[in-house]
């Protein structure tokens, strides 16, 4: 998702302003109809029966599976539509790798198997597909012994009944432009390919497209349960499967053994999605802000200024010079933005970003070239990642129907935040054209003694998913724990860099343990150290995420 911040950034300027911005789209959906819940309540418990009785038959996994040789994969089938069970099915493909039953720290113990970890690294349009193999990774081996490691790829998903709705061969157009305050003319072009973009979702999915939604995700990870033969789940979610997760855990929440819900989403329904995408937008100016700061501290370095004004005016420089004269011919400003929004993710990003822009302003655009260019052969799932996210977001919730709104609210936040607030716009628009009919928010909540103890994660500073998502998920799931990693801003803390967080993990999967007061807090991991090789801190980067926080957005 692109979603909620109470950070000093937009400061109290910021903050009354998010009040006053579309409180709530106009009009609501209708709620879903007793016999319709009831309908689809009995199309999941017939779609897990069915798929415990079948299993999944692992195996080396298909080409269209795409992962290594050391991880096993299967598939499970699941109704289109749980109102009706036994019509259209769709496939989902699973991946697993089994408990090593290796202890890291005593070989000669045989650590015994607790089951299946499940995971979801968010989106939407995100695949856990590679998520077992992050038993190879030594912060994660502990955790590899106990549990076989499953992924898989949610509806949508490829290789998982595929959404689309362009053609890949379009997706990536570049050089763009990513003006932080547009003209009208550049506003209508943007709405007409929204427009556009919504009749190609339709076009192309055809009419199973309503049924890709947060409500069937929940009820895809049950039958999956099932067909693992766990009696009770055992899940781990980032981002927007915290979301999702959140919402298996208040329609199921006898099945929950364990949750582990890291950087979590706000699930207030008032949230989904519209004012979290404009609260979010909010938290990126903040994080941008902590990038600048750490760039002006390493000056001697990048050459890019000494105070975060100075580097902000760097950045608009090389804008402007890329909005003429494309990088390689495919780095525009969009492109260039793109790039910088990673670092509002992961701070891993930092040293590669800074090292990049100092080069191009100083005549060498190869390595921005390297990190901002599109890369082809990415297309078609990138494209696949972008329908699956539109269409969950759009489908979730009302949306504003009016692009006067849109316009009203996005122009009154770029003007304390503009770093990501038209762009974040531009992603979300099809939903206010969107053709297939909208759900109403689940009211995601669990009263004293209906769930296990949840174990909430999140990064103080989370741009992402801000953390006021995590206190509210803290509230609304009774019993639940928060861990904070304060003064910081990684999207995804679990199994990262953090000695202490990955203590709280371990501790709470390998043995049911959590904090004895309602929350804990953990010190923040270091800042990155300047490199002034962009690829080769870039490569660093890419192996210190190698943990699976893979937010697509």
């Amino acid at each position: 998702m692109r979603a909620a911040a109470r950070y000093s950034a937009y400061s109290a300027a910021g903050s009354l302003l998010l009040t006053t911005l579309a409180a709530a789209p106009a009009g609501s959906a209708p709620g879903v109809p007793d016999a319709l819940a009831a309908a689809e309540a009995r199309g999941t418990a017939i779609a897990a029966a069915r798929a415990r009785e079948e299993g999944i038959d692992f195996g080396k996994c298909t080409d269209d599976q795409d992962v290594p040789d050391v991880v096993e994969c299967g598939t499970v089938s699941v109704p289109l539509d749980y109102a009706h069970p036994d019509g259209k099915q769709i496939t989902l493909s699973v991946s697993r790798v089994l408990a090593t039953h290796r202890d890291p720290r005593n070989s000669k113990r045989k650590v015994p198997r607790q089951g299946a970890l499940v995971y979801n690294p968010g989106g939407p349009g995100a695949s856990g597909m590679y998520f077992p193999l992050v038993g190879t990774l030594p912060r994660w081996r502990r955790i590899a012994a106990a549990y076989d490691l499953v992924g898989y790829a949610p509806r949508g998903v490829a290789p998982s009944a595929p959404l689309s709705c362009q053609d890949p061969k379009r997706f990536f157009k570049g050089p763009a432009q990513a003006p932080t305050h547009p003209s009208e003319s550049y506003k209508k072009k943007r709405v007409a390919e929204a427009k556009a973009y919504a009749r190609g979702c339709a076009q192309r999915s055809g009419s199973g497209l309503r049924y890709y939604n947060s409500l069937n995700n929940a009820r895809d990870l049950d039958v999956l349960r099932a067909a693992l033969d766990e009696r009770k789940l055992t899940f781990m979610g980032a981002s927007y499967g915290t979301y999702y997760g959140a919402v298996y855990a208040t329609l199921f929440p006898s099945h929950v053994r364990r949750m582990v819900l890291d950087s979590a989403v706000n699930p207030d329904p008032a949230q989904i999605w519209y004012r979290s995408n404009l609260e979010q937008s909010a938290a990126f100016e903040s994080r941008w802000t902590d990038f600048r700061e750490w760039i002006a501290r390493y000056d001697d370095v990048y050459g890019l200024g000494d105070t975060a004004e100075k580097v902000r005016r760097s950045y608009d420089s090389a804008r402007a010079r890329l909005a003429t004269a494309p990088a390689g011919g495919v780095v525009g400003p969009g492109q260039l933005q793109g790039a910088f929004l990673t670092a509002g993710y992961y701070d891993g990003f930092w040293p590669s970003r800074a090292a990049a822009l100092s080069a191009y302003l100083k005549g060498d655009p190869e390595p921005l070239v390297r990190i901002a260019g599109p890369v082809a052969e990415t297309a078609t799932a990138a494209e696949n990642s972008s329908a699956v996210y539109t269409a969950v977001e759009c489908n979730d919730a009302p949306w504003p129907t009016d692009w006067k709104v849109w316009d009203r609210d996005n122009t009154r936040l770029a003007r304390v935040a503009p770093f990501e607030t038209w762009d974040n716009a531009w992603v979300n628009l099809p939903c206010a054209y969107w053709p297939a009919p909208r759900q109403k928010p689940l009211d995601v909540r669990t009263g004293p003694g209906e769930l296990p103890p949840v174990l909430i994660m999140a990064a103080e500073r989370d741009a992402a998913t801000p953390y006021d998502g995590a206190l509210e998920m803290n509230r609304r799931l009774a019993g639940s724990v928060l861990v904070t990693e304060r003064d910081a801003g990684t999207h995804g803390v679990a199994g990262g860099p953090n000695a202490c967080v990955n203590a709280h993990l371990d501790a709470y999967l390998l043995r049911g343990r959590l904090p004895a007061r309602h929350a804990a807090a953990c010190a923040g991991h270091p800042e990155p150290k300047p490199e002034t090789q962009a690829g080769r801190s870039l490569k660093q980067s890419e192996r210190d995420s190698l943990k699976g926080k893979a937010d697509q957005r």
